[in-house]
């Protein structure tokens, strides 16, 4: 039980973000609405995603400087579950956009520069599938990777800063933090970051157990 505890915490967290979410009180906000609830669900995948594309950058490091097979499967299982996280975060942003601004893909350059930036993990994995020989493989994707992670960070935080965008804390508009995002709604969003960082740590570490088991199966056969 000890070593699960931060599984626990983020399944009670997500249950409470559910509920919460839904219940407690949010501001009455003009164009925004009820739908301000969305900031709940829609943020976290992003910061999930970040996360997992992060421990996929540090595993890709050290498998460059030691080798170990296991450092690029966490590599991989990483950015799979990462690009779950993206794409979840794509659609609950163009549901949220349809009710705010009129059109689930206004030409809005964040909307755009995280479409690329999951599109270009997405290219990590049919770069790996595209490789048979294993250390090959492995070396090239963790290159990849590493040169991928940056671009998203520029993608993500930076380039949408320098131009208008219908984003809040973009553009010169300000973030959710500086004006609506009262008590009440702290009350719900930090343990619904956390809550999703967590359960996206735990998909991804079990779909690494998973490919150590048939990796380790797969040698015993061959």
């Amino acid at each position: 039980m000890h070593k699960n505890w931060w599984k626990i915490l983020g399944a009670v967290c997500v249950l409470y973000t559910v509920i919460g979410g839904l219940l407690i009180q949010v501001p009455t906000l003009p164009i925004l609405h009820e739908s301000i609830r969305n900031l709940y669900f829609h943020v976290p995948m992003w910061f999930s995603m970040i996360v997992l594309f992060t421990v996929a950058f540090i595993n890709s490091i050290k498998y460059l400087s030691s080798g170990n097979e296991n450092d690029d499967l966490m590599a991989v299982e990483s950015v799979n579950t990462g690009i779950i996280f993206g794409f979840i975060g794509l659609a609950s942003g163009m549901i949220w956009a349809n009710f705010t601004w009129g059109a689930p893909w206004p030409n809005d350059p964040k909307l755009n520069s995280a479409a690329i930036a999951t599109l270009m993990y997405l290219a990590y994995i049919v770069l790996r599938g595209s490789i048979e020989e294993e250390q090959k493989r492995a070396k090239i994707s963790a290159v990849y990777n590493i040169f991928s992670y940056p671009v998203m960070v520029v993608l993500i935080f930076v380039l949408p800063r320098l131009t208008d965008s219908l984003h809040p804390g973009n553009g010169g508009n300000p973030g959710f933090g500086t004006y609506d995002l009262d008590n009440h709604m702290r009350m719900v969003f930090y343990p619904a970051v956390l809550g999703w960082i967590l359960i996206g740590i735990w998909i991804m570490s079990m779909r690494y157990r998973i490919r150590l088991i048939e990796n380790k199966r797969n040698h015993i056969h061959s």
